[in-house]
């Protein structure tokens, strides 16, 4: 094992899948109008989601394909790393689970959120921008008995190296019977 981290931008990395994300809101919000036929209105989507779009539909042709081209060198940058690496290890989370109502939308700054949500989650995006397999196990619990995630990303194509991995590592540490002291459950809505 050795310890090494990729080398890439990680703010422009960040910067261009932001652009793709909103853009995508943009052209989803767009192809069910026309595939029902109905003009989309911001009543019919939750208030982030609707923002998002309006982000996306100011993005230009220009500015989206840069962003397409600035992630694929990340997707690159980080792709060269797994030639001498199996595995990178990363948290899942940036701190701890946080409380119900900590990524609460605001009408005065509709991106509040999603900039509250980069904090708590800088790591995950890495995989969902540039098609590498990764993973979340839940090898470690804090003071509330809650999981705490460890975050292993794998060579993109190579998702059998981390059912492998996650094999090995569940039969060193088990969790399947581990359980937070207070959990959600599908019971009824009327407290029994």
């Amino acid at each position: 094992m050795t310890e090494a981290v990729p080398a890439f931008n990680a703010e422009s990395l960040f910067q261009a899948y932001a652009t793709l994300v909103a853009s995508s809101f943009a052209w989803a919000i767009a192809d069910w109008g026309r595939r029902t036929g109905r003009t989309p209105t911001a009543e019919a989507f939750e208030p982030f989601v609707w923002a998002l779009a309006e982000k996306g539909r100011q993005i230009t042709a220009p500015a989206y394909l840069l962003a397409v081209q600035d992630l694929q060198r990340g997707a690159r940058e980080i792709a060269r790393f797994f030639v001498e690496h199996d595995v990178w290890l990363t948290p899942t989370l940036g701190e701890p689970p946080v409380p119900l109502g900590t990524f609460a939308f605001s009408q005065e700054d509709p991106f509040a959120m999603r900039r509250r949500i980069r904090i708590f989650d800088p790591f995950t995006y890495l995989s969902n921008a540039t098609g590498q397999p990764a993973m979340s196990v839940p090898l470690y619990w804090n003071g509330d008995n809650l999981p705490v995630g460890t975050h292993f990303v794998g060579r993109f194509g190579e998702e059998a190296t981390l059912f492998r991995l996650a094999g090995q590592v569940e039969a060193a540490r088990p969790w399947a019977d581990r359980r937070p002291s207070i959990v959600a459950s599908a019971g009824s809505h009327d407290g029994t």
